[in-house]
């Protein structure tokens, strides 16, 4: 429902009366930022109920996305975009005197998520909503997020991320949809008759609380859910027993071990607790998440022979995995099913994306650990390992090894990857080189068991949120050129590409871009005290930090640059500034090393004069979405360079692409079909392939020496991290210059720097070239529209959860 000015005005004054108790001018600008939440909430609700009803009464199959991680952005502005209300509420506002610009400010990002994982989770869920399709997301509403990241004497520092301080304005509380979650204790076995049943004794019970958050399509009447569960205490969590008999700390003792449930995203796992604790937190949302799908099923339909027909489960990456024996627990341990029904009905309706090929991502649990917080889960994964394998011996009679290797369970671990793929009916990776390495490689012995099982959906973006919103200068640009149908058909933007050598057009690309360079300009003097060059090539490289992503490579090359203009400070290069952004897991030692080595870096080229301001460093604490609302449109540059194999997709990449900004990068992921939409002409390719890297894995031949010994760059930038050349401890940065040399550069770092480094030079003699830059430019924004989210889900939909878009009527 949308309101004219008068209207607004009179329900955003009314809005702050019976919330604060305030007129205009004794308001907060606190008070103002959730008066006007608050209206637009009210208003998206009487489309979400509507939602709700017609899904439930038209019997729609409907998908629940599963993820640990949802990284949502700020919500105010995307109402505002996706209702087509922003513009009339601004005027309104203004004569209220009050700026929506600052209202916006007053917004946190939510702390429910890290990185590309959950913002990929983000911007399905919006694209579902944006299609009608009826989809709709289940996670853990975490406290206080991952962790707020300070630099502090160049060391990262990690503080609670407090962003529920002042309340979380979307969401609604719904206590009368908890669940109970059990953990730990012990299972008893009973035959009546001709069925066995178990009963879970002596456990210890968690309250599943839902919080959930409307999400809005743009411009249509679709509004779907994120369910968001938090863990709380069955009863008031005070043991008066054991207070009364002096144990104090005891006595609290059960409500505090519930809440770290959903206190943080991602505890430290290099210890026992905080693995138990990771493994606690998923059960606890995928246990919630599926009791109440059952439980909404079920007033629908007596028989769950219709479930998959009416449900799809779907998990991200292998935290959710245990999605597949807690189905089977509820379909025997609770509707009274057998067991080869509940797998049916369990592998039609579950389905898996794989996220990445690195280890330590696909998770495996102590069989210990396992079975003793979660039995009855643990017998159900024995019974499917059992099954498993006894299909295995049949297929591959006296081949252990290869059993061994497939085995859900084996060497003492319960391998959650495996078991993701076993109880589905599809498996997909997220870029096209990334499920050929899936399928060729990593899961091989899976695929040729399963081939009907594996796909590829590509990733994508909401450029609604990362073009539209972010970018609204270039938008209206575009929107001028081909018509509005690119904002919900993106793959239309295509047919901006005519325009690449429009000179007025050119113009006016390069004028937002400048305008986008000034903004970001401001904010890194504000934060960082450093003034930029806003007619510098913007080099942006946004991750999180880990080896194989290679910050060190951009790193070595920036020092090179820097010992180049020491020599000689008048060398032709445009002037560059190089921005870095992301966070390191807290345990992960050379990653943090590594952002301190950037900051130290900084530190030492920002305040060096000799250099005539040729050459800047920065780096942005704390990324975030909002934070990436604003790189984004600034970059000239994308740094996209990790080892190939390596990366299974990437999402900034696209964010970038869309707007405008050129890809320097390995075909390595999503970048493979970024350079084929685009054409070798308006990207920069250099370094080793996939097939390239897996042959040195696999046959040896690489020595991280002879590169160090036959290049002086390679050699005097690593020298330069241990003998003094840096403003710091001098032996401070030995363990980064052992994990290249001692342990021979295992993500080629040393290997890419020659191919690395001559393509940057290639980048800064086209950037020179204005009109051939921005044309390259215009071609990239053109050719996004393929890696549009919509584009990604409509493909999930059809392809995999075998369900279609849902017109919302309101009346």
């Amino acid at each position: 429902m949308l309101m004219d000015k008068d209207e607004f005005k009179v329900v955003f004054v009314n809005k702050l009366r019976t919330m604060f108790g305030k007129g205009l001018e004794e308001a907060s600008i606190t008070n103002k930022y959730m008066a006007l939440s608050r209206v637009i909430r009210d208003c998206t609700s009487q489309n979400w109920i509507e939602t709700n009803r017609q899904y439930t009464e038209n019997g729609d199959k409907q998908v629940y996305y599963f993820s640990m991680e949802f990284l949502l952005g700020k919500a105010l502005d995307m109402h505002l975009v996706n209702n087509g209300a922003k513009e009339t509420y601004r005027e309104a506002l203004a004569e209220l005197g009050i700026q929506l610009d600052d209202l916006e400010k007053e917004e946190s990002d939510p702390g429910l998520g890290n990185g590309g994982l959950g913002r990929l989770a983000a911007c399905f869920l919006e694209s579902m909503a944006a299609i009608g399709l009826p989809g709709h997301g289940c996670g853990i509403r975490y406290k206080y997020g991952l962790f707020e990241q300070k630099i502090v004497d160049h060391n990262q520092v990690e503080l609670p991320d407090n962003w529920l301080q002042d309340g979380y304005a979307w969401e609604f509380r719904k206590a009368d949809k908890s669940v109970k979650v059990k953990f730990g204790g012990t299972i008893q076995c009973n035959q009546q008759g001709d069925k066995w049943v178990f009963t879970h004794e002596n456990y210890e019970a968690v309250l599943a609380v839902p919080y959930d958050v409307p999400i809005a399509g743009y411009k249509n009447n679709t509004v779907n859910t994120l369910r968001l569960w938090s863990a709380e205490s069955i009863n008031d969590g005070f043991d008066f027993a054991s207070f009364n008999r002096g144990e104090y700390l005891e006595a609290m003792g059960y409500k505090t071990s519930v809440g770290l449930i959903s206190k943080i995203l991602y505890p430290q796992d290099n210890f026992y607790e905080g693995r138990l604790l990771r493994l606690k937190q998923q059960y606890f949302f995928v246990s919630a998440g599926l009791q109440s799908i059952v439980r909404r099923y079920k007033k629908r339909h007596t028989s769950m022979k219709l479930f998959p027909k009416k449900v799809a489960v779907h998990i991200n990456d292998t935290h959710p995995a245990i999605a597949v024996p807690e189905l089977m627990r509820l379909l025997m341990d609770e509707e009274g099913l057998s067991w080869d029904d509940a797998w049916k009905i369990t592998t039609e309706t579950i389905s898996y994306t794989n996220h990445t090929i690195m280890p330590e991502a696909l998770e495996t649990w102590p069989v210990g650990m396992f079975k003793s917080l979660l039995p009855r889960m643990y017998m159900i994964v024995h019974e499917i390992n059992e099954r498993f394998c006894h299909q295995l011996w049949e297929r591959y009679p006296g081949q252990w090894e290869k059993i061994r290797g497939m085995a859900v369970i084996t060497d003492d671990l319960v391998h959650m990857a495996r078991l993701a793929v076993v109880g589905s009916h599809s498996v997909n990776g997220v870029a096209q080189i990334h499920t050929d390495i899936l399928k060729e490689h990593i899961m091989r012995d899976f695929h040729q068991f399963y081939p009907k099982k594996f796909n590829n959906k590509t990733n994508g973006i909401t450029h609604r949120r990362w073009l539209l919103k972010a970018n609204p200068e270039l938008a209206a640009l575009i929107t001028e050129c081909i018509g509005p149908s690119w904002i919900k058909e993106p793959q239309n933007l295509v047919e901006f590409s005519k325009f690449a050598t429009d000179k007025s057009v050119q113009d006016r690309v390069r004028k937002a871009k400048l305008n986008k360079k000034k903004i970001l300009a401001k904010y890194i003097k504000e934060k960082t005290g450093v003034t930029v060059d806003v007619r510098s090539i913007f080099d942006v490289h946004i991750k999180r930090i880990h080896s194989y992503k290679r910050q060190m490579l951009n790193i070595f090359h920036i020092m090179d640059l820097y010992n180049r203009l020491k020599e000689n400070p008048d060398l032709p290069i445009t002037p560059r500034t190089f921005i870095f952004a992301g966070k390191a897991a807290p345990g992960y030692y050379i990653a943090k090393q590594t952002i301190k080595l950037i900051s130290v870096l900084a530190s030492l080229i920002n305040k060096d004069k000799t250099i005539k301001g040729k050459l800047k460093v920065i780096f942005l604490e704390n990324y975030s979405v909002s934070l990436g609302e604003m790189l984004f449109p600034a970059a000239d540059v994308s740094e996209q360079i990790s080892t190939a194999s390596k990366e299974a997709s990437g999402t900034g990449n696209m964010k970038f692409m869309l707007n405008g900004a050129l890809t320097i990068g390995t075909l390595d992921g999503a970048n493979v079909e970024i350079h084929n939409a685009v054409g070798d002409d308006n990207i920069f390719i250099f370094g080793l392939t996939s097939q390239q890297v897996f042959d040195y894995y696999i046959h040896g031949g690489y020595n991280a020496w002879n590169v160090y010994n036959s290049d002086i760059r390679i050699k005097t930038v690593l020298e330069q991290l241990v003998n003094g050349f840096l403003p710091y401890q001098k032996e401070e940065f030995r363990p980064l210059y052992n994990s290249i040399l001692a342990e021979n550069d295992e993500f080629f770092v040393l290997q890419d720097f020659a191919a690395y480094a001559d393509c940057q030079a290639e980048l800064d003699k086209q950037y020179k070239n204005k009109d051939k830059w921005t044309q390259m430019s215009i071609h990239n924004i053109a050719q996004a529209g393929v890696f549009s989210s919509d584009r990604t889900i409509a493909e999930y939909a059809e392809d995999i959860w075998h369900t279609k878009p849902v017109e919302i009527i309101v009346s």
